[in-house]
């Protein structure tokens, strides 16, 4: 039995729950260095929320030839094609009467969880696909410009070649093909509510904490596709960094509290040029960036690649120059600081910027609630 099946068949144990998140929980403890994160609604009427029937309804409005084009070309014109298709569909649901509810978004939530440990099955990285899915979710949405209002989660956008060449989403495209295998089996959530509650269901499924989401982005087109240079340069310093985050609207604070999400995953030479991981449990959210980025000895990697450091210890460990300019910058360090020493502390600020960044770009009249939503994770289920 692969690990993804066996990992499965446990979480249909509820009683077996806590057990296994102990169990998961102790195999990610990142103290063990490895060297080589409504309100009830009146009762109503039941709804038809099952995906046959809305299947039956937009296939009326993907017919023939044009539909086989649309599902099966990767041009730019059948993406936009297929936007208007489901724009059209909204009008399908309306039919069928449904409209999705909190409980269908926790079934996409759960079938994304479902996935990400099939990595482990494929030898992908280090047994997780929650890493990428985290920074689709962040790259989508990090492009938002608050002067223009242009940019954010709310068009998807990187499904588009412009956006999804830009040098800062090598790589996404591991992401965006996963997340398709969920978007045919709920065909009616939106790309944007999709690449979004991945990155909310990668964070609370590898320990972190409650990311409050709510849906209503929608789909749009290849002409709103952001210029590129919208998304950081591990390359530079503390004053590109400040420029980027500023111009999204976040501070300081907050600036260091999402950096923090590079606890996760790794860099990789044939997407940024980077390489390695930022600390020795990369399928863990914690706040072991922070102390590391203190307590280690980082100096000058010597190789043929961009500039990097590299832990003086193991030399397995990376960090990029924008990440060694927290501790260089005064008012960045103290929250390095207070976010090493204290971790509930960076996942309550980690939680709340992460829920507004994932916001940004969304016009408020678009949301299905007015408050988000906390997804339950699969271990409390």
């Amino acid at each position: 039995m692969s690990f993804a099946a066996l990992r499965a068949s446990a979480r249909r144990v509820g009683a077996a729950a806590p057990t296994a998140r102990a169990t998961r929980t102790a195999l990610r403890n990142p103290a063990f260095r490895k060297y080589s994160t409504e309100a009830p609604q009146p009762p109503q009427a039941p709804k038809k929320s099952n995906n046959a029937a809305l299947l039956g309804a937009l296939g009326v409005a993907a017919l023939g030839g044009v539909a086989f084009w649309v599902y099966t070309s990767n041009s730019d014109s059948a993406r936009e094609a297929g936007t208007a298709i489901r724009s059209g569909a909204q009008a399908a649901k309306a039919a069928t009467n449904f409209v999705p509810t909190k409980e269908d978004y926790q079934k996409v939530y759960n079938r994304i969880a479902e996935i990400l440990d099939e990595a482990a099955d494929k030898g992908y990285d280090d047994g997780s696909y929650g890493p990428v899915l985290v920074r689709l979710a962040w790259h989508s949405s990090g492009t938002y410009d608050k002067e223009t209002n242009t940019g954010g989660s709310n068009y998807a956008t990187m499904r588009f070649e412009p956006e999804a060449k830009h040098g800062a989403n090598n790589g996404l495209n591991v992401a965006r093909d996963l997340l398709e295998q969920v978007k045919k089996e709920f065909p009616w959530i939106s790309y944007g509510d999709l690449w979004t509650l991945g990155g909310v269901a990668a964070i609370q499924e590898l320990g972190g904490p409650k990311i409050p989401w709510r849906p209503g982005r929608i789909d749009g087109f290849a002409a709103q596709c952001t210029p590129d240079g919208r998304l950081p340069d591990g390359a530079k310093g503390a004053d590109h960094v400040r420029n980027i985050f500023y111009r999204m609207g976040f501070n300081d604070q907050e600036i260091v509290a999402l950096i923090g999400a590079h606890a996760l995953g790794r860099c990789h030479r044939d997407r940024s040029g980077f390489e390695g991981p930022w600390t020795f449990s990369p399928t863990s959210v914690t706040n072991e960036f922070y102390k590391l980025l203190l307590n280690e000895k980082w100096v000058w990697k010597k190789w043929d690649g961009p500039k990097q450091l590299e832990d003086k210890t193991t030399h397995s460990l990376m960090m990029l120059p924008s990440d060694y300019a927290l501790v260089q910058d005064k008012a960045f360090k103290k929250w390095v600081q207070a976010y090493a020493q204290d971790e509930q502390l960076w996942f309550k600020d980690f939680s709340a910027v992460l829920a507004k960044l994932f916001e940004l770009g969304v016009p408020p009249q678009q949301w299905v609630t007015s408050e988000p939503w906390i997804m339950k994770s699969t271990d409390e289920q």
